[in-house]
């Protein structure tokens, strides 16, 4: 049983650091579907009252969308790059367009959960059906007394709906939820197109080939997977040495003392290297040789941007 549980969290884990861009961006619409329907059960409570009823929809919606798309941005590698690139070189190896297609692609992939959390809320309607209920006019419901204003409108989403209106909630909630649901379905429309256009604008505008670029994706995930394990690995050994300095012994398991005896670190990396491979990374040629990332680049001792008349940027695929 230990065994098989084991093993599913190693498959868990293996699926959650997929380098994939589509099953990660499934995975946060997943996420976010789930997240919206807690936050509809648990938090979501219609004041029924005339202008609260509107900010509450509004924020039911927005607010959350806009925290989910700061996350989005913070936990993206990419925003972390450029700020270091503005801080280091002021972005001089970025043009105007790649910057601006640069920024584009962050914005892009976060916002995948607001566009999430914003079409699942219109979908489900409720927070549209308390932002409007106030709104609706009673001279469009047949035999409604025109008199009623908003503050009995307002209380149409509500269980302790006037008697008044009572025989007209039905209608009135279903009609704003055929324009809420209708809202949503076009901004699912309106995203996918524009998500179809911008995967076309992107192979057309491409210096590289569709294999190359695959190519390329691997190379990236699978430098970053070594990097990341390699520095673990030295960093572990490197405070095993210098625990060892201090105390005259250092405590280690079996696993960690074969580590330290084939790995040895003498030194850790000086300054001036971990700038030349932290940033931005545009793709670059030198010779006709393709560099595909900051590493790369300096592991091939190449200075500067690349250095010949025919070097190629894209900033779609910057990493």
């Amino acid at each position: 049983m230990a065994a098989f549980i084991t093993e599913n969290f190693k498959f868990l884990a293996l699926f959650f650091k997929s380098k994939d861009v589509m099953i990660f961006n499934g995975l946060v619409a997943l996420g976010t579907v789930g997240s919206q329907e807690l936050f509809s059960v648990v938090a979501f409570h219609c004041p029924c009252a005339p202008e609260r009823n509107y900010m509450y929809g509004l924020a039911a919606i927005g607010v959350p969308a806009l925290v989910l798309f700061l996350i989005g941005i913070m936990l993206n590698g990419h925003t972390w790059n450029m700020v270091a690139e503005c801080r280091k070189r002021a972005m001089k190896n970025c043009s105007t367009p790649a910057t601006f297609l640069l920024f584009g692609s962050i914005a892009g992939r976060a916002a995948v959960a607001p566009v999430t959390w914003s079409v699942i809320s219109l979908l489900r309607g409720e927070a549209y059906v308390c932002a409007r209920s106030e709104f609706i006019n009673p001279n469009t419901l047949l035999g409604l007394v025109t008199d009623i204003g908003p503050e009995t409108m307002a209380r149409i989403p509500c269980k302790d709906a006037p008697s008044s209106i009572l025989a007209y909630k039905d209608e009135v909630i279903r009609r704003l939820q055929y324009e809420s649901q209708f809202i949503g379905w076009i901004l699912i429309a309106v995203v996918a197109s524009a998500i179809f256009l911008l995967k076309c604008l992107h192979h057309c505008c491409s210096p590289l080939s569709y294999l190359q670029e695959q190519y390329w994706g691997q190379y990236r995930s699978s430098e970053k997977e070594l990097f990341n394990r390699t520095a673990e690995v030295h960093a572990k050994v490197l405070a095993a040495s210098n625990v060892k300095q201090f105390f005259g012994f250092v405590a280690l398991n079996k696993e960690e003392q074969e580590m330290v005896h084939e790995y040895p670190v003498e030194e850790v990396q000086p300054s001036p290297q971990w700038n030349e491979i932290t940033g931005l990374y545009l793709y670059r040629e030198n010779k006709g040789f393709p560099l595909y990332s900051r590493l790369h680049k300096w592991a091939k001792k190449v200075i500067g941007n690349g250095t010949d008349a025919d070097t190629k940027e894209m900033a779609l695929l910057a990493v």
